[in-house]
């Protein structure tokens, strides 16, 4: 992990570039200090553009990324498709230099692509979102067997840190029993919840074995990281992937 940028450690194909943002560099003051990607949290609009166009200089992106609006639901579209802050959650592409970005501060963001190297994905997967089946959405839209799909789990709140409540634990337990796992109950009413081994069962379930990262949390890393648990009223990260036409 570097200050500003983090590279998947994964077996991706060569024309495949993927990365996720910290909160290091850019312009932004506190409380969004320093490279707020989100136009939609109280930010200098002038500001979170400047960081955009710093975001393209420093990652040498050859377009600029596809921003979506993200509303916590399971809308996956295409690239094709899309335009500038549509609602989605994910959004796939076939297209070289197609910037598939999505924005987190806690939320799992997941970066998707097939070892044939033709195409990729980026989901935005908050708790809702993951219970409603934004993971199982994005994978059918993939059009080849899933074990050939490689999925790496970007920067979000970990394990420890992501108190939730029994409204949450009976969603993904009366769904799947082995969800049992990923929750720890710390007294009558609240649970630890793992949202990183919840996408993992759901993707192993789905046939998706080949799953990397998972291990950056958010909410505990306050130098590197936005977290609105911890904050509230802060930045966002964005994680990004695409097909090199290089």
């Amino acid at each position: 992990m570097s200050d500003n940028l983090i590279l998947p450690d994964w077996p991706a194909p060569e024309c495949i570039k993927a990365l996720s943002t910290t909160r290091l560099g850019g312009s932004s003051l506190p409380p969004y200090d320093g490279f707020n990607l989100g136009t939609h949290v109280g930010d200098e609009p002038n500001t979170v553009i400047k960081n955009r166009d710093y975001l393209v200089e420093l990652a040498q992106l050859p377009e600029s990324p596809r921003w979506l609006n993200q509303i916590h639901g399971t809308q996956v579209i295409n690239s094709n498709d899309w335009l500038l802050n549509m609602d989605a959650d994910a959004i796939i592409s076939q297209q070289n230099n197609h910037i598939c970005t999505i924005m987190t501060a806690d939320c799992l963001p997941l970066l998707l692509c097939n070892k044939q190297g033709d195409t990729v994905a980026a989901i935005h997967a908050g708790w809702r979102g993951l219970a409603a089946g934004i993971i199982e959405k994005t994978i059918a839209e993939f059009h080849c067997d899933p074990q050939d799909i490689l999925v790496w789990l970007g920067p979000a709140i970990g394990p420890t840190q992501f108190e939730v409540g029994p409204d949450v634990y009976h969603t993904f337990t009366q769904h799947s029993a082995q969800a049992i796992q990923a929750f720890q109950q710390t007294d009558a009413t609240h649970y630890l919840a793992d949202i990183y081994l919840l996408a993992r069962q759901r993707l192993i379930t789905l046939g998706v074995n080949a799953v990397f990262g998972g291990n950056l949390c958010t909410a505990s890393d306050s130098q590197h990281f936005f977290s609105y648990r911890r904050d509230n009223v802060t930045g966002r990260m964005a994680s990004m992937i695409w097909i090199s036409s290089k």
